[in-house]
């Protein structure tokens, strides 16, 4: 059981549901099985709120080496996304220099992907009004103005014990959890024509 009350934990928080024409309780059983198979799982995603060059390596790298762990929290949204479903063939720490992807290891219609192990079912609220955005231009921001609109996803900080204010914004409802683990996040790519 993870633990997010404390001032200076961080963790990244993102929405989760039906990807690439995937229902998500068929993601997590796929994942769990990658898990189990190559001992850890690669979660793909999307946009450049936590690209993984600029944001989720840093972030994540820093805060590991304080001696914390870097959890991904997932809060279950409708999601429509319908990209198809075309798997990644290589991944990239730099863009440089691309590995291939285990065969064990499936991402579909993803740009980036974070690398995970640990994945399982937990459930709590947490208030983003009581986390900042850690990394970035935005850094500083509070969680609650930050995750709104398209940005469905974060590099957060806890700031202080969770509020008590009844006025305060809905708390978010995580229910699925996941440790981050080194490259932390990865480029996408399928192999180049020749």
């Amino acid at each position: 059981m993870i633990d997010l009350s404390k001032a200076g934990q961080q963790f990244l928080y993102m929405k989760v549901g039906t990807h690439a024409k995937e229902p998500l309780e068929d993601i997590i059983k796929r994942k769990t099985l990658e898990i189990e198979q190559a001992g850890y799982a690669m979660w793909g995603y999307g946009g450049n709120t936590c690209h993984p060059q600029t944001k989720v390596q840093p972030f994540a790298r820093t805060y590991e080496q304080r001696g914390g762990v870097i959890y991904l929290c997932m809060e279950e949204m409708d999601s429509r996304h319908f990209a198809e479903q075309v798997r990644a063939e290589e991944w990239s720490v730099d863009g440089t220099e691309w590995h291939d992807i285990p065969p064990a290891i499936s991402v579909l219609g993803s740009r980036y992907a974070l690398v995970i192990k640990n994945l399982h079912k937990e459930e709590f609220d947490i208030s983003l009004r009581d986390t900042k955005v850690a990394i970035g231009d935005c850094a500083g921001v509070p969680g609650s103005k930050y995750i709104k609109g398209r940005v469905d996803k974060g590099c957060l900080e806890v700031l202080a014990p969770p509020s008590v204010d009844p006025h305060d914004d809905k708390p978010v409802h995580i229910k699925l959890v996941a440790e981050i683990i080194d490259p932390y996040a990865v480029l996408l790519r399928n192999k180049p024509q020749e």
